[in-house]
Parts: C-alpha cells; structure tokens; sequence
C-alpha cells in the first residue's frame, strides 16, 4: 500500500511537471491570445494522470499545473479569485476526465481499441469543457473591458477561450488517441 502511494505522488509530481513544460515550451505551445491562452499540449499529462488513477490523480496534477501557471510566470494574475478561477479551478477540473477512469482502463486491458478511444475522447471532452466553462466565467466577470464595443461580454468570452480550448481538446483527445493505441499498457501497469 505505502509503495502504491508512494508512486502515485511520484507520478503525479513527473506530469505536471511534464504538463508545465509543454505548455512553456515555445514550439509545443501555440499563444493566440494577448491576455492568456494558447493551444498546447499541456492537458495530455494531466488525461493520462486521470485515466491511470481516476479523479484524485487528474485534479491534483490538474491543480499543480494551474499552481506552475503562476510559478513560471505565464499566469495573468488581476485579483484572487480571477486567479484561483483562471488557475486552480479551471485546471484543476481538467481532472473530471477521471470519472472515466474505469471504462478506459477496462477497454485497454481488453484491447478493444474504438470503445478505448470513444471512452478517451469522452473523458477529454469532459475535461475540457469544465475547463472552459473555468475561462470563460472568469472571461465573462473579469475581463469585460477587452469585449469589443457593442459586443456582449458572454459572447467575447465565448469566442476568445472557446477559440484555443476547441482546438486544444482536439489535438489532446487525438495524441491520446494515438498513445493508449500503440501502448494501452499506460493505463493498466500500475502496481
């Protein structure tokens, strides 16, 4: 039992940190936005986190990456609760793809590949959407001013993240996709 946990914060530690990386890395990460957000591959580690050990593995490394946001950096910081919203709870809750933990470890040990990647593509959807629904109430509350004159606040916000979370999902669900089908042992060799 102690080695089991002992691993588990041994991976939890390794993946977001890979996950910072990713997103920090200039050519693995693609900037769209002045005030924040990019298309990376920042949110893979995090899946994998959630998918190996359901929803304490992916919030906590959901949450360390929000956490490094800030370390290194790259976190638009305008008051405590955009930060906790914009940082520890959107991040956080890519970690919601955990809830899909079982059947994706069930079909990798059964080699059943599309219900492997119909489960993936879920939990990632999943994962990604509470992650938006993060930014874009933090979009809508404190960043009404970047909203073009004329144009509702909600609709801005709807835009602007749904503008790199749309294509950050995509490209997560595919790696992951790609991933669990050459090596769906990922998912199964915990011990």
């Amino acid at each position: 039992m102690q080695n089991k946990r002992v691993l588990f914060m041994v991976e939890v530690a390794i993946f977001s940190a890979l996950a910072i990386l990713l997103d920090i890395i200039p050519f693995l990460s693609f900037k769209l936005w002045a005030q924040g957000g990019s298309v990376s591959f920042a949110m893979v580690p995090v899946f994998i986190m959630a998918f190996r050990w359901g929803l304490r593995g992916g919030l906590l490394t959901g949450l360390l990456l929000g956490f490094y946001q800030i370390l290194v950096g790259g976190a638009i910081l305008i008051s405590i609760a955009q930060t906790f919203l914009d940082y520890f709870v959107a991040f956080g809750v890519i970690g919601l793809a955990g809830i899909f933990a079982k059947p994706v470890r069930e079909a990798a040990r059964e080699r059943h590949m599309k219900r492997l990647a119909a489960w993936v593509i879920a939990g990632s959807f999943v994962g990604s959407l509470f992650r938006f629904f993060g930014h874009f109430t933090a979009g809508i509350v404190f960043y009404d001013e970047f909203a073009p004159e004329g144009q509702p606040v909600w609709l801005y916000s709807l835009l602007y993240n749904g503008g790199y979370m749309l294509p950050t999902f995509i490209l997560s669900a595919v790696i992951l996709c790609l991933l669990f089908s050459q090596r769906p042992t990922l998912l199964i060799s915990r011990s």
